[in-house]
């Protein structure tokens, strides 16, 4: 009988030589055909977009332009502030002049104001003569000769060199005129009346000075 068996199972497999494959492939693993079935590296994670930081400020906190203490005075004496900031439309060289001369007027004024000495006093009205006579020759030949801020300009400089000498007459020669009819030109009373009116002269020009263009 077992015989047999052995004799049906060979002549069986050999006559259909697949099934002993089929046999074979069945009795496998079926894991083969799934995969492989390990834990497997998150790729999405390393190649995820990194978040952007916030970027930190160059300067820890920013300076306030508009404090008082970066504030610095206008340079008013400085031609070119002048000209290029403070008025952009007046460019001309003879709107600098006029600009020189508002700041010596208004160390007269201030020399009148302040009372000080004939030595002072004198020295400052020198210096305004010296630049109102190069002021006259430079513009002389010029349509500003006809401007009310030119001939009022010589004209003040004019007075205020009068007065200057009164002053350093009177206090040279005061001593011998206290008896005679003309002291009374030199004397005090006179002397302030005439500085009075300088001053105010003065203010007037400065006005017409800064309102020229």
């Amino acid at each position: 009988m077992k015989k047999s068996l052995i004799l049906l199972a060979v002549l069986i497999f050999s006559i259909n030589p697949s099934f002993a494959f089929f046999w074979q492939n069945d009795s496998t693993d079926d894991t083969e055909s799934k995969g492989y079935l390990g834990t497997l590296p998150n790729l999405t994670k390393e190649h995820e977009p990194n978040e952007p930081s916030e970027s930190a400020p160059i300067f820890d906190k920013t300076q306030q332009f508009h404090s008082q203490n970066e504030l610095r005075p206008i340079p008013r004496d400085d031609a070119s502030f002048v000209n290029i900031i403070l008025k952009p439309d007046k460019t001309s060289p003879y709107i600098n002049d006029l600009n020189e001369f508002i700041l010596i007027l208004e160390k007269i004024y201030d020399s009148i104001e302040n009372r000080e000495d004939v030595q002072k006093f004198a020295a400052k009205v020198y210096f305004f003569k010296k630049h109102a006579d190069y002021f006259r020759d430079k513009y002389a030949n010029k349509p500003e000769s006809f401007y009310i801020s030119y001939q009022k300009l010589l004209e003040l400089s004019l007075r205020a060199n009068t007065v200057s000498n009164l002053r350093s007459e009177a206090e040279k020669y005061k001593p011998y005129l206290a008896y005679s009819g003309t002291g009374k030109v030199y004397n005090s009373e006179n002397i302030d009346r005439q500085l009075e009116y300088l001053k105010s002269e003065i203010e007037s020009v400065i006005v017409i000075l800064k309102e020229a263009e």
